[in-house]
């Protein structure tokens, strides 16, 4: 996936979506602990729907955040952990084949004596190669190496599908090169943002240490990586700057790079990689060329130097022996998140398998946990919410006919993938064995760095996914004009054919209805059928698109997550968007599903009380401060909370359900309702 890819891909992160521990095994009642009974659905319908289940379900330790889907996380962990011990105990499989490489890739991970033993000496060719640098020639040949890789410092590169021509795959270059999580990171000046670049710094210098630095050389090394860093922070884009996909697109000539960044060698990068360099280039981020154009030659290459050694051992300390991964938990997994504690070994390899190996593994997965039955029965829940979208674009009051055609011929064109792909993975050219797992780790780089390069100039690959079968996840591709659901997330507790309506279209009705409305989002509504960036609204339309748009973005600024910071409505407006969309499009599919069937009271709450529920209790998560504060500044997803409240307090649907009143917190004036779908 390009990185234009990921910035435009609407994922639902999935920190806890999921209904079914509250639902009996029939699906016709749930777990009442689980309500906040002191709490008025009408005040705070988060905390009202999730209140009793939160407060006895505190955070585990090696965890920044526990929620009900973490339950689905682990069963589908504990499925992938069996296939792979199975695998890694099977010596004689055949050589090349996938069974081999998951079952060596996994082993090798898991085999924490040898990793100890090895320390760093797996990577001592790229740290002599680090040391050789004398040169401009030399220093670029190192970067571009290292991009061959899949280790992408000083700036990223990667294939992508043109904006103005999806059919056609072109080079990019793109902004990257920090080691903090955003580009803010560097500049904010609060007290919090101020302590975290000091442990940074801390950070980074022990790093050198442990690489064998005396602690003044150590402590050196690590201010010079801060002012590196600093410096290419000053001219990257923010996280809603690159919301913006008319900003990222900038397509020249090879020889136009050249000339307006001439002290960069893109001919012998991009011989390097394998790319034609000859060949058109993407520059997504102009401005941060030109640092990068300007700081090349003249940064001294003895801080080159350090920069890289220090990208080096940052993108393979998880990798290497205890004192490593220690560090890099420390400043990753406390300081930034809150975690208490790494998670067990085998976890992380169950998930670092799945990274590389992912649809190898999602082969034998979908055989042990997705039958094609529910294949079917997904892909029919899928077609019923298209349905409900056609009908809700149809009788939009807002929307004029012109753009009323063009949505639903884009909605008709949506391409549904669900469970797995129709044809898997190659990874006959990536070498696997049991000699080493940083060597593994690093053939596995360059594997995917070759895959996604040898793209370019060929045909576009509509088949390709971007998540592997086991996650709990979902996500809309604007580029493809495509919703993906992976067989990690249709399942109990997410999708049941044998359960109540309610549970079904408030959970997984909900998850569909947020993908395809993401096509219809700030960002979706960019992208035309074809996946090409156009306008296909009329000038008043796309008005009053907008108009509605900044209804959220006002709405969700204004929830304070702590004192002194609130969501950014416009970084999360997007997911906001599809998370009401995807509500009214699954109620109205669950009201057209309950037509002519009897309304049960169950447990004391009517059907149109239990979608809401099912929907709300889908979010219940604990989040540590720390966590919460990292994905406020970073994440288009707002937190969990404001997911439930902020969509609910927009619905009619919902005040009626629970016989909510005018003044109710839970109940928007029509004038300050935000409606678009």
């Amino acid at each position: 996936m390009s990185h234009l890819q990921k910035t435009l891909v609407a994922i639902l992160l999935l920190i806890a979506l999921a209904v079914a521990t509250i639902f009996g095994q029939t699906g016709q009642g749930y777990d009442q602990s689980s309500l906040d009974r002191n709490t008025s659905a009408c005040t705070d319908f988060y905390q009202y729907a999730n209140g009793g289940w939160l407060a006895a379900n505190q955070i585990p330790a090696a965890y920044s955040s526990w929620g009900i889907a973490n339950i689905l996380d682990e069963k589908n962990r504990e499925v992938l952990h069996d296939i792979l011990e199975s695998a890694a105990k099977n010596t004689k499989a055949a050589k090349g084949s996938s069974e081999q490489k998951v079952g060596d890739y996994y082993a090798t991970c898991m085999d924490e004596a040898k990793v100890e033993a090895d320390g760093i000496k797996p990577l001592a060719a790229e740290f002599d190669r680090i040391a050789k640098i004398n040169d401009q020639v030399s220093l670029q040949a190192a970067i571009a190496y290292f991009h061959s890789m899949g280790l992408h410092a000083l700036f990223n590169s990667d294939s992508t599908q043109d904006f103005k021509n999806s059919a056609e795959v072109t080079f990019e270059v793109f902004q990257g090169g920090l080691g903090l999580p955003d580009r803010d990171y560097y500049f904010r000046t609060d007290e919090k943002s101020k302590a975290t670049r000091d442990e940074y710094v801390k950070h980074v210098s022990k790093m050198f240490e442990l690489l064998g630095d005396d602690p003044a050389k150590a402590a050196a090394n690590a201010q010079t990586v801060m002012q590196v860093e600093t410096k290419l922070a000053e001219s990257s884009l923010t996280r809603v700057e690159m919301r913006d996909p008319e900003r990222l697109y900038h397509r020249m000539k090879a020889v136009e790079v050249k000339t307006q960044y001439p002290n960069y060698d893109w001919t012998a990068y991009m011989q390097k990689l394998g790319v034609n360099p000859q060949g058109d280039i993407n520059v997504a981020t102009p401005e941060f060329f030109k640092t990068v154009n300007q700081q090349i030659g003249s940064v001294p290459l003895a801080d080159w130097k350090t920069y890289l050694r220090w990208n080096l051992i940052n993108n393979t300390a998880p990798a290497l022996s205890s004192a490593f991964v220690d560090e890099d938990f420390n400043f990753r997994g406390k300081v930034l998140q809150g975690s208490k504690e790494n998670l067990p070994r085998w976890k992380r390899c169950v998930a670092g398998t799945d990274r590389v190996l992912g649809e190898a593994l999602g082969e034998v997965y979908v055989k042990k946990a997705f039958p094609p039955s529910a294949k079917a029965r997904a892909l029919a829940m899928v077609h019923n919410l298209e349905a409900a979208l056609k009908d809700d674009i149809n009788t939009l009051g807002w929307m004029g006919e012109a753009t009323r055609k063009q949505a639903i011929v884009k909605l008709e064109a949506f391409l549904n993938k669900i469970g797995y792909p129709d044809r898997w993975r190659d990874y006959s050219s990536l070498e696997i064995d049991r000699r080493s797992y940083v060597l593994n780790r690093s053939r596995a780089g360059a594997f995917d760095k070759r895959r996604d390069l040898s793209k370019i100039g060929r045909p576009v690959d509509k088949n390709e996914w971007m998540m592997s079968p086991p996650t709990v996840n979902a996500y809309y591709n604007p580029q493809i004009n495509e919703i993906v659901f992976p067989a990690g997330i249709l399942q109990p507790p997410f999708f049941d054919a044998e359960a109540d309506d309610a549970y079904n279209y408030g959970g997984m009705g909900s998850v569909i209805g947020h993908e395809m409305t993401h096509g219809f989002d700030d960002q979706g509504a960019q992208f035309d059928a074809t996946g090409n960036l156009a306008n296909w609204w009329t000038e008043t339309d796309l008005k009053n698109f907008k108009e509605r748009a900044e209804c959220i973005v006002n709405q969700f600024s204004g929830f304070e997550v702590e004192k002194g910071l609130n969501q950014n409505g416009k970084l999360v407006v997007g997911e906001s968007i599809a998370d009401l969309g995807g509500l009214v499009v699954a109620y109205a599919a669950y009201q057209k599903a309950m037509e002519g069937k009897p309304k049960k009271v169950i447990d004391g709450f009517t059907p149109e009380q239990r979608f809401f529920l099912g929907y709300a209790r889908g979010w219940a998560t604990n989040t540590r401060p720390e966590l919460a504060r990292m994905l406020t500044n970073v994440d288009p997803h707002p937190l969990p909370k404001f997911r439930v409240n902020g969509p609910l307090s927009n619905m009619p649907q919902f005040a009626a359900a629970f016989s909510c009143k005018a003044g109710d917190a839970m109940v928007r004036a029509e004038k300050d309702r935000c409606q678009i779908w």
